[in-house]
C-alpha cells in the first residue's frame, strides 16, 4: 500500500505533501500501463489517494497558507480553482470507467491537471509554509494532514473545496465513500 499511510519518516507537512506527489505520479504512470482488473484496482487507488490528500489539504495546510502567507488568500483560491477542476475530471473518469475507450486521454488530461497543481504547490505554496512555520508548526501540521486524510471522503466530490464545506459535508461523504468502497469490494469477490 501506498507509503503516505504510515508516513512515520515524514515528520515534516512539506515532505509529507511532496512525497504523496510522488506517489500520485508513480499511480498515474501504473495506470497508464495497466489493463483490465489490474488498472481498475490502480485507478482505485489513485482516486482514493487524490480524494484524501486534497481533502487534508484543503482542512489543513489551505487554511494555515490563507493566514500566514503574504498574498494567500489569491494563492490559495488558485489551488482551489485547480483542485475543483481536478475533482471534476476525476469524477467524470470514475463514470467513465476504466475500460471505456476514453479513459487513457481522459486520464492523461487528468494527469496535467493534478501535475500542473502539484509544480503550483512545491514552487509557491510548500516553500512559503516552511518559511513561515516553525518545524514545531510543521510536524503539528503532518499529523493534522494523516488525522484528515483517515476520515477524508475516498471519492472525489466537486465543490467541496472549502474548509467550511469539507468539516460540514466530509464526515457523511467518507461514510458514504467508504461504504461504497467496501460494498464494491464485497460484490467483486463473489
Amino acid at each position: 500500500m501506498a507509503r503516505h499511510e504510515d508516513s512515520t519518516d515524514e515528520h515534516d507537512v512539506v515532505d509529507l505533501l511532496i512525497r504523496q506527489h510522488e506517489e500520485i505520479r508513480r499511480l498515474f504512470a501504473e495506470v497508464m500501463v495497466c489493463k483490465g482488473e489490474e488498472r481498475r484496482e490502480t485507478f482505485f487507488r489513485l482516486r482514493r489517494l487524490l480524494a484524501v490528500h486534497e481533502t487534508a489539504e484543503e482542512e489543513i495546510v489551505h487554511p494555515n497558507a490563507r493566514r500566514i502567507i503574504k498574498d494567500g488568500d489569491r494563492m490559495v483560491n488558485e489551488r482551489l480553482a485547480e483542485e475543483n477542476l481536478s475533482k471534476r475530471m476525476l469524477s467524470e473518469l470514475e463514470r467513465l470507467g476504466t475500460d471505456s475507450p476514453e479513459f487513457p486521454r481522459r486520464l492523461e488530461e487528468l494527469r496535467q491537471a493534478v501535475e500542473h497543481h502539484a509544480e503550483r504547490e512545491e514552487r509557491e505554496e510548500f516553500p512559503e509554509l516552511r518559511k513561515h512555520s516553525s518545524p514545531e508548526r510543521l510536524r503539528v501540521m503532518a499529523t493534522a494532514v494523516r488525522v484528515a486524510e483517515a476520515l477524508a471522503p475516498t471519492h472525489p466530490h466537486p465543490g467541496v473545496e472549502s474548509t467550511g464545506a469539507n468539516l460540514l459535508a466530509g464526515p457523511f461523504l467518507a461514510v458514504m465513500d467508504r461504504t461504497r468502497d467496501v460494498m464494491r469490494r464485497a460484490v467483486k469477490r463473489h
